[in-house]
C-alpha cells in the first residue's frame, strides 16, 4: 500500500498544474443529469434511473486545487421486480456535497470529499397486471406490519473526475453511502449512486 500511494503522489507531482480559472476567484455552475441509483443487500435489484439537478459554487484556492459546495436535488432508491409486481423505492434528497478539487490535467481534476443529504420524498410504487399505486414508504411498511424506519438524514463519499471546456464541464461521480437508509426486521440498506451532470460555470 505504501508503494502504491508513493507511485500515486509522484505521478500526481510530475504532472503540471493546470487550473481552469484563476487563484482565488469564485465561480458557481448550475447543473443538471441524471443518477443510476441501487440500495445494497437487495441482490436481483435494478438501478432506478433519476434526475439530479441544482448548483454548486466554486474557490480557485490554488493553481491546484479548489474547493467546491453546492446544493442537488437528487432522485434515489432502486427498482425490483417478481412473479409479475413491478415495484420502486423512490427516495429524494437535497445532498449537500463539499468537495476538494485537485486539477492533474488542463481542466480535468480528481475530487472526493462529503455529502449529507436531506429526504423531501420517500415513496414506494407497485405495479402489476397494468394497475400501479404508489404510497408513502413508512405507512407501506406500518400497512404491512413490518417494524421499519426510513431515516430523514444520509451522509455520502463522493469520488469522481469532472473535465471543464471553455466553462461547460462534464462530471461524473460515484456517491456511496455511509449511513443506512431504511432499517427494517433487523435488515438495513444504503444508497449507492452514479452521477453524471453537464454544468456552465459563471465567474462571480
Amino acid at each position: 500500500m505504501k508503494k502504491i500511494m508513493l507511485i500515486a503522489c509522484l505521478l500526481l507531482a510530475s504532472v503540471g498544474i493546470y487550473a481552469q480559472h484563476a487563484k482565488g476567484s469564485f465561480n458557481i455552475q448550475p447543473k443538471l443529469g441524471l443518477n443510476v441509483a441501487t440500495m445494497t443487500n437487495n441482490d436481483g435489484s435494478d438501478p432506478r434511473v433519476g434526475f439530479v439537478g441544482g448548483a454548486e459554487f466554486e474557490y480557485q484556492a490554488t493553481d491546484l486545487l479548489s474547493l467546491s459546495f453546492g446544493a442537488l436535488y437528487s432522485q434515489q432508491g432502486v427498482k425490483a421486480s417478481d412473479e409479475g409486481l413491478d415495484g420502486t423505492i423512490k427516495m429524494d434528497y437535497i445532498n449537500v456535497p463539499v468537495l476538494l478539487n485537485v486539477y492533474v490535467a488542463k481542466g480535468l481534476a480528481v475530487k472526493t470529499g462529503i455529502q449529507p443529504g436531506f429526504k423531501v420524498n420517500s415513496k414506494v410504487k407497485a405495479s402489476t397486471s397494468g394497475v400501479s399505486a404508489e404510497v408513502d414508504l413508512e405507512k407501506a411498511f406500518q400497512a404491512a406490519g413490518v417494524d421499519a424506519s426510513v431515516k430523514s438524514v444520509d451522509f455520502a463519499i463522493p469520488v469522481g473526475l469532472s473535465y471543464e471546456y471553455r466553462n461547460f464541464q462534464l462530471d461524473a461521480r460515484y456517491n456511496f453511502s455511509v449511513t443506512k437508509a431504511i432499517e427494517a426486521e433487523g435488515e438495513s440498506t444504503k444508497h449507492s449512486v452514479f452521477q453524471f451532470t453537464i454544468g456552465y460555470k459563471f465567474d462571480l
